[in-house]
């Protein structure tokens, strides 16, 4: 963590130099295939830095989770990874079921030597996280949940992800068009920051139909069961203007009362992570420690 004796230009600086020492590599996992993955900053001294598995969300990428991985700093040893399906990973795996996406997370923590991380899930990387902790509790330290929670069926959503993917104005001309199309602002230029630039524009590194089977099973079942077997400690976050319902947050506080802590961030929409990364990192901060 930055000591709060620190100026603004001296964090700034030693999150920069933090994330320039990323390390890129690829894992396969048993079902073949591969996951490319991040590892920020220096390499850890042993037992110096938390461990910290960064989940991104539906047809996002690992980069989104930059700001805040510098804003966090050396004190963890933070490693994100693009989901299967997603990024440079494999673009179009055979199973997208949530059961594989925890079986790649339990990968990268076995492969990365990742001692008990805290998993920072956003939206269906949060329920991937969530689904971890659940089922092999031993291996999960704490849970950050961003946007992210058991509610269900939504059988909406399928229709709804395809409708929102079809509107994409592929290829994207230019990479200023691509933020225009995403809103704007470190959102827009995140969004824009996955997509393949080839001859003729913009392109996304991610397949319509695999996205929407990725959310086949939200729109048919629910996981508060899941919910109720997780035995760490859990942080909720919602955006002020985001997709979960204030109902939702409460009622996992209520179901686990000794373990969650939710908490709202003002202004910020669905991704949180890029709206407002230092509110998001404040709590998270105070959370962890």
């Amino acid at each position: 963590m930055l000591s709060s004796t620190h100026s603004c230009t001296e964090a700034f600086s030693e999150g920069v130099d933090f994330l320039s020492r990323a390390r890129r590599t690829t894992i396969t996992t048993a079902d073949g295939v591969r996951l490319a993955c991040t590892e920020y900053g220096p390499e850890p001294s042993a037992g110096s830095a938390v461990p910290v598995l960064l989940l991104h969300g539906l047809a996002g990428h690992t980069a989104e989770w930059d700001v805040l991985a510098g804003l966090l700093g050396p004190g963890y040893r933070l490693v994100g990874y693009d989901a299967r399906g997603h990024g440079l990973s494999d673009r179009f795996p055979e199973d997208v079921s949530r059961a594989a996406h925890v079986r790649d997370a339990v990968a990268v923590i076995g492969q990365l030597a990742l001692d008990r991380p805290v998993l920072i899930g956003q939206s269906l990387g949060g329920l991937t996280a969530l689904l971890t902790a659940a089922a092999h509790p031993d291996l999960v330290r704490a849970l950050v949940l961003v946007e992210a929670g058991p509610r269900g069926p939504a059988p909406e959503l399928p229709g709804k992800i395809g409708t929102w993917l079809d509107s994409w104005p592929v290829p994207f001309a230019s990479a200023d068009e691509a933020v225009r199309f995403f809103g704007g602002g470190p959102a827009g230029l995140a969004w824009a920051a996955g997509l393949e630039v080839r001859p003729d524009g913009l392109y996304p590194r991610i397949d319509r139909d695999v996205m929407v089977a990725c959310v086949a099973e939200s729109a048919v079942r629910s996981f508060w069961g899941e919910w109720d077997e997780v035995r760490c400690p859990a942080l909720v976050v919602r955006g002020g203007s985001g997709a979960m319902p204030a109902s939702e947050a409460e009622e996992m506080r209520v179901r686990r009362p000794a373990g969650t802590r939710v908490e709202a961030v003002a202004g910020a929409g669905h991704d949180v992570h890029l709206d407002s990364p230092a509110e998001l990192h404040a709590l998270i901060a105070e959370f962890l420690h």
